[in-house]
Order: structure tokens, then C-alpha cells, then sequence
């Protein structure tokens, strides 16, 4: 495409953010893996598709860039982090990634506001509704997570928890859809 329609910054920040997905979705698969690891097999699976899912959304960054007339590029990533201490640490590590990613999506909605950049803040309107559930489901692992653990001090209830997450839904729905 001869005709670019975002600007460097715009084009700079968008390729940062298919990193961020990268490193999302290496970070989801690094945690399956532990999971899997642990015995927590339907912890492992809920993290696995999440990591593919992550890996959706780079790709629909990629393809935005390119159709703008931008050039995508596929940058290192960083390793994910040490294998979590536990469950709790794993979820609160989960979110707090998913923070980090809010904050990213909020820098590109930004941008695109102060350049009128309408095609990319509208483009960009699909990952802030995301980042809203994404947040909001990790948050509510973490409150049955509690629940679980503060009904019985042996974790007996862990293997519920865990079982639970094997069919646990990939989206939860925001205000927004009702």
C-alpha cells in the first residue's frame, strides 16, 4: 500500500502493542505450562486459550497496521516471568499483566484522540472493551479463588476451582452488552 493513513508515533505505538500481545500470550502459555505442571489441568487449558487468544488480537493489530499502509514489525520478546509460588500468585500475576495491557490500549486511545486519528481510536474501541473483560473475568478467578480457599483451609475445594475452570467461558459480558 503507497497510501500510509497513521502517523510514525501512531505506527510506532501500534507495533509496541503487537509486542505487548507477544509477550501476553508467552506469559498465558508460560503459566498453562505451570499449571499443567501442578496438576491444575483445567487452570493449564483456561491459560492455553487464553494465550492463543492473545496471539488473535496481535494478529488483528498486524492486519490494522498493514491495511493503514503502515509496515508491522515483529519485534524479540521478553521471557515470561519465574514460574508463579502458587494459584493465588499465579491469578494476581494474570491480572496485574492485564493492567499493564489496559494501560497500553488507554496510550493508543490517547494518541488517536489527540491526532483525530477516528479510524484507529474507533479500531482501538474493540481492545478497551476487551481490556474491560479481560480484567473482569481474571478478577472474578481471583474471588473464586478466595472463596474457594477461605471455605476450607486444606484447598480441598481447589480441585472444584480447578475443574470449574476447565469449561470457564473465555469472555464474560460488561454493562456495555446489556
Amino acid at each position: 500500500m503507497s497510501y500510509k493513513r497513521i502517523s510514525d508515533e501512531m505506527e510506532n505505538l501500534l507495533n509496541k502493542q503487537v509486542t505487548k500481545e507477544a509477550e501476553a500470550a508467552q506469559v498465558f502459555l508460560a503459566y498453562g505450562s505451570w499449571a499443567d505442571t501442578m496438576s491444575f489441568g483445567g487452570v493449564a487449558e483456561f491459560f492455553y486459550k487464553h494465550a492463543t487468544e492473545e496471539r488473535d488480537h496481535m494478529k488483528k493489530i498486524i492486519s490494522y497496521i498493514n491495511t493503514r499502509g503502515g509496515k508491522t514489525k515483529i519485534e524479540a520478546i521478553p521471557a515470561p516471568p519465574a514460574n508463579p509460588k502458587n494459584l493465588k500468585d499465579c491469578l494476581e500475576k494474570a491480572l496485574e499483566h492485564e493492567i499493564q495491557n489496559s494501560k497500553a490500549i488507554d496510550r493508543i486511545v490517547d494518541l488517536a484522540l489527540e491526532e483525530k486519528d477516528w479510524a484507529t481510536f474507533n479500531f482501538a474501541q474493540w481492545f478497551v472493551e476487551e481490556q474491560i473483560e479481560e480484567e473482569a473475568l481474571i478478577n472474578d478467578l481471583i474471588d473464586k479463588y478466595n472463596l474457594a480457599t477461605e471455605a476450607d483451609e486444606n484447598n480441598a475445594n481447589l480441585y472444584d476451582l480447578d475443574k470449574d475452570l476447565k469449561s470457564a467461558p473465555q469472555h464474560i459480558s460488561t454493562p456495555r452488552e446489556h
